[in-house]
Formats: C-alpha cells, sequence, structure tokens
C-alpha cells in the first residue's frame, strides 16, 4: 500500500546489523501480542540449552551439535535412534526443531487478511500460489486438517496462527494459498505492532457513530449526508453475496495478455475528474471489498498479482474510476523471474528448487542465524541432500523469499534489491539517516510501482501539461515515482503521510530527480479537514487525482487481539478516505 500494507524492518534504529540482524524477527515476535512473524531461529527451537539431558562423547553427537542443534536435543534423538543412521537423526532434529520453535497457542479473542466481518467458506476458492510460476507444478490441495496443520508447523508457522489460516480459507486449501494468508497478515501486523508507544496513532473518535465521525463537514449538504446515510445503514445488506478473486488475477487485463475487460459501467456518481485510485490486500476477509466498494461510489474492485509485472507477488485489490482502454505499460519492461532479475544467482541455484518467482515481498527477513543453518545443514552432502532436508530448505527459502548466492549458501534480499523489484529507482530508501530495518519496512507496505503505473497510464494524455495529485497514505512515493515514469508532470502534490521516515524519502527523491512543482507534506489525514482542504485547493487549483492506500493492521485473519476489521484504530482510516474524497468532490465543482 502507499502508506500502511499490503511486509522487514520491524524494529528501532538502535540495530547493529552487522552483527545480531536476527533480533530483527526474534524482537517482531516478541512485541506483537496477537500475531507474530515466524522467529528467525525456525531450524533450532525457541531457545538452545547449555545443558544435555544426558551426555555423549561420540563423534556424531559432536558433529550435530556443531551443526547449531541444542545439545538436549541431539542427546534425544540419539537415544531414541541410535547412532547409524545420520540422515534420520538430521530429520528428526529438523523436526524436533521447527515444533518446538511454534508456541503453545495463546487464548484468542475473535478472527481476522486485512478488513471488516470475516466469513469463512467463501475463501475455499483462493488459490493463487504467490511463490509458484504458472510453469512449476503447483501442489495439489491438502484435505486432512492435521497434515496441513503439521506442514505449516514444521515451516516454523505457529499453531495458532495455522489454526486459523485452515479455518478461514477451508480445509482444502492449497498449502500455498495458507502461506500467502498468513503472510499477509503478518505484513499488516508488522508496522503496528512495531511503532514506539508515542508514535502510535491515537483516534479518540473511533467511539462516535460512523455518519458523525465521517460526514459532519457543512460542505457536504443534506443531499449528499442522504446518500452516504443510506450507504452506511445499508452497509451489512449484501454480505451474502461472497466476493471471489479471480483466476488468474490479472484485473480488467495485463500487458502481452490477451483476454482484456475493455467496457465497464460506472455509477453516475463515479464518473471523475477528479479521479481516484485505491489500493489494500486482496485477501480480505468475507464482506470487505463489498464495504469498501460500497463506500467508494459501488466501483467494482480490479484485483492484480504483481507476478505478472515483475518477479515477486503481490496480491492487491484497486478501486477507482479511471478508463481501462489504452493502458501501457512502463518501459523497459522489468525481468519477470528471478534469475532474469537477479543473473548472478543462476550459477548456485540447485536443480531441486524450483522456483521462479518470489513471493510477496515483507517489511520482515530470514535471519543470519538461520541461513547458516541452511548451510550446515547442506554441506554434509555431496549431491542433492535428502528430500526431507531438501522440502525443508525449500519452505524457508519460500517463506523468507531466500536466494541462493554461493554453494549451500542462501541469504534474504537486501533493500536495493527490493527496490528494483518494486520499481522503485536504486537506492531510493537509502541514506538521510534512515536504517536498513526502516528501509525494509518502507519497501513491505509500498505500492508495486509498474503495476500502479500501468493503470495510471491513461491519464498522460489528459493531462500533459501536468497533474496536480492528493496522495493520501504516500508512503515512500509509490504514486509519485509511477506518474514521474509514466512522464506525467507533477504541478502540484500534496504528500499526507504519518511517517516521518517516509516523508523524508519522498521530500529527497523530490530534489533528486529535479521536479518542477510542488510538493506539500502533511503528517494526519484525519487533521485534513474541510477547512485545510479548502486552502489548498485555492492555492493548487484543485486535484485531478486523489490516490491512497490505507493501512490494513485491523484486517488481518490472524490477528485475533486486535481485528476490529475496518473499525479498528489503523484499517478506519479508510474512511478518512472516503471522507476527503467526498469533500474534493463536493470542492471540485467550483474549480473546474
Amino acid at each position: 500500500m502507499g502508506g500502511g500494507d499490503d511486509d522487514s524492518g520491524v524494529e528501532s534504529d538502535n540495530i547493529d546489523w552487522t552483527t545480531e540482524d536476527e533480533l530483527e524477527i526474534e524482537n517482531f515476535q516478541s512485541s506483537s501480542s496477537g500475531l507474530s512473524a515466524p522467529n528467525g531461529e525456525t531450524i533450532t527451537g525457541s531457545g538452545e540449552a547449555s545443558t544435555s539431558a544426558g551426555s555423549s562423547n561420540s563423534k556424531v553427537f559432536d558433529h550435530f551439535i556443531g551443526m547449531g542443534f541444542p545439545r538436549e536435543m541431539v542427546s534425544k534423538v540419539i537415544q531414541e535412534h541410535g547412532e547409524e543412521n545420520e540422515d534420520k537423526l538430521l530429520e528428526e532434529l529438523l523436526t524436533y526443531s521447527a515444533l518446538e520453535s511454534s508456541p503453545q497457542p495463546q487464548q484468542q479473542v475473535e478472527p481476522d487478511p486485512c478488513s471488516s466481518e470475516y466469513g469463512g467458506s467463501s475463501w475455499d476458492d483462493l488459490s493463487d500460489a504467490d511463490a509458484f510460476s504458472d510453469d512449476e507444478e503447483v501442489r495439489k490441495p491438502v484435505s486432512e486438517n492435521n497434515d496441513t496443520l503439521t506442514s505449516l508447523v514444521k515451516m516454523g508457522f505457529k499453531e495458532e496462527e495455522a489454526l486459523i489460516a485452515i479455518e478461514r480459507l477451508g480445509p482444502n486449501s492449497s498449502l500455498e494459498d495458507l502461506v500467502d494468508f498468513i503472510g499477509v497478515a503478518q505484513i499488516a501486523k508488522a508496522e503496528d505492532a512495531l511503532l514506539p508507544p508515542e508514535e502510535k496513532p491515537q483516534y479518540n473518535d473511533i467511539a462516535k457513530p460512523k455518519r458523525e465521525r465521517f460526514y459532519d463537514y457543512e460542505v457536504l449538504g443534506k443531499k449528499k449526508l442522504k446518500r452516504c446515510e443510506n450507504r452506511i445503514l445499508n452497509e451489512d445488506d449484501d454480505d451474502d453475496d461472497a466476493l471471489h478473486l479471480p483466476k488468474p488475477m490479472i484485473g480488467f487485463g495485463i500487458p502481452n495478455e490477451p483476454n482484456f475487460i475493455t467496457q465497464r459501467r460506472l455509477p453516475d456518481d463515479a464518473i471523475g475528474p477528479p479521479y481516484f485510485y485505491y489500493e489494500n490486500v486482496a485477501m480480505a476477509p468475507k464482506g470487505v471489498w463489498q464495504t469498501i466498494s460500497r463506500f467508494l461510489f459501488d466501483v467494482e474492485p480490479e484485483f492484480v498479482d504483481s507476478k505478472y509485472f515483475c518477479a515477486a507477488a503481490r496480491k492487491r485489490g484497486y478501486i477507482h474510476n479511471l478508463p481501462i482502454t489504452n493502458r501501457f505499460p512502463l518501459l523497459p519492461q522489468p525481468p519477470r523471474t528471478i534469475h532474469d532479475a537477479f543473473p548472478l544467482t543462476r550459477k548456485w541455484w540447485p536443480s531441486w528448487d524450483p522456483r521462479t518467482k518470489l513471493n510477496c515481498l515483507q517489511t520482515v527477513i530470514g535471519s543470519a542465524k538461520l541461513t547458516e543453518r541452511i548451510r550446515k545443514a547442506l554441506e554434509n552432502y555431496d549431491g542433492d541432500p535428502p528430500e526431507s532436508v531438501q522440502k525443508y530448505v525449500l519452505d524457508q527459502c519460500r517463506k523468507w523469499n531466500l536466494v541462493w548466492v554461493g554453494r549451500n549458501k542462501v541469504a534474504p534480499l537486501e533493500p536495493d534489491e527490493v527496490e528494483t523489484l518494486l520499481g522503485f529507482p536504486r537506492n531510493h530508501t537509502r541514506g538521510g539517516g534512515i536504517s536498513r530495518t526502516d528501509r525494509f519496512k518502507s519497501l513491505g507496505n509500498s505500492f508495486q510501482v509498474d503495476t500502479v503505473a500501468y493503470h495510471l497510464s491513461v491519464l498522460k494524455d489528459m493531462y500533459p501539461k501536468g497533474i496536480n495529485l492528493l496522495s493520501l497514505f504516500s508512503g515512500i512515493g509509490g504514486a509519485e515515482v509511477a506518474l514521474h515514469r509514466l512522464g506525467i508532470p507533477l504541478k502540484n502534490v500534496v504528500s499526507v503521510e504519518k511517517s516521518e521516515v517516509n516523508r523524508n524519502i519522498v521530500r529527497s527523491w523530490w530534489e533528486q530527480t529535479n521536479q518542477k512543482g510542488n510538493l506539500i507534506d502533511l503528517e494526519d489525514v484525519q487533521q485534513l479537514d474541510g477547512d485545510r482542504l479548502e486552502q489548498l485547493m485555492s492555492v493548487t487549483g484543485g486535484f485531478d487525482l486523489i490516490v491512497g492506500g490505507s493501512p490494513c493492521n485491523n484486517l488481518a485473519g490472524s490477528n485475533r487481539v486486535s481485528r476490529d476489521g475496518l473499525e479498528g484504530k489503523e484499517s478506519s482510516l479508510f474512511f478518512d478516505y472516503c471522507r476527503i474524497l467526498d469533500l474534493v468532490k463536493c470542492m471540485s465543482a467550483r474549480y473546474q
């Protein structure tokens, strides 16, 4: 999302990245009570015992201790299975480690991946595997709950997370869909969980009735209030009609694909200008996208997976009133496979790793400790490792987007590599006092620029002399970068973004690209009332485009502690997008 999606940096600025970057994930876990990311020590368990349950001086015992397994665990496995079959011992150690790293489920509050009411059965058809290309054989659905749960736990996910995902997506969902679901939930939780207490947004008017919160602005007038009031009162009427995500997830069309939808009918209230463009995670619970659509003039969502634009998956929903004909992609089009994006990995990529696409890029990364354990597990074999080891390594590679950088060596992506995948200029988030942690965090919550630019490309002929942009939840400026790369001059940009780090990134990019227009950056969408908008529109001459992607923190399916849907502290900011959009539309008539 522009400013709140939609996965690494999850800590304060005092992390020593040169020594213990695994703290990024470990601290993230401890700081998020309701939903924590799988810890970075998936292969070793939740702790490393300093004493063993039984003594052993054998070479086999020392060998596995040297690989980093706890002494008690090694001693127990050897006592149970003997020392003859080292492959069997390694398999058992991996299994024990994965199971021990999954804490016992905590008492739950109520189920939530990024919106309001969560249903169940409507998710049975969400099977578009992020981590797999179309040429890769996708695993068949797993029908046995126990097998599915065991597989997810062995991958390092908490049993709590796995159970919620199985419940929400259905017992016959594929393992890839379940992993994708949990990943989206972790993305949503990461940003909220790791904000320092003083930076966490406070929304004192959440208790107000939605109608009062939203539309108590004189500028809307009685007629406008009536329409909005009807929308609110009827909010739950149509939830019986589940919104199914399309397969393949190509929206109204993608470049180089013949299956385009070239016509759609927009409600009269939705017709622009001004144009609007709203984004959020696609895999939201039942009823969420219907609600979002209802508040955005009943416009049909366009669901797109960015794996059709780059080498990484990113499933998002977009609601907009832009034309859908005569779109064109950014050129040159980015690489579509891992090897094309990172050619140096090809030399080291094992034949038993079938990945051609990366999974959804997150705000958390795999730890150095994890990659070292993987190396030690693999270096014991001259040829291909046993299937059990292969499966474990592949599960971790898919989960953390690890790539091969040497013989038996995997590593997480670097921030500049993530920038490239997401369509940002290299070093877009680098420097200016921005920590490596903050870079991953900001990138994980951003737009995929090539995808957004494809949708916005229709504006180039409409605004040859430049465009006035109101960018809500701007993040690191995905919309601004997309318009710039399309060659659309930015006359006036009002950028509203809570994070000072992100505001600095956008300001730095603006200066480095020698923009000729005016950039006004604001901190809080809730401070953008009718009077402030009136002032800004009088200065800029009105807005041609209103872009935004509000936080999905309270919409996550695994977030049972603060699962308040669109009424949650962060996700309720969606209604501020609607409020501001309505105000702009009402005021725009006098500037046309």
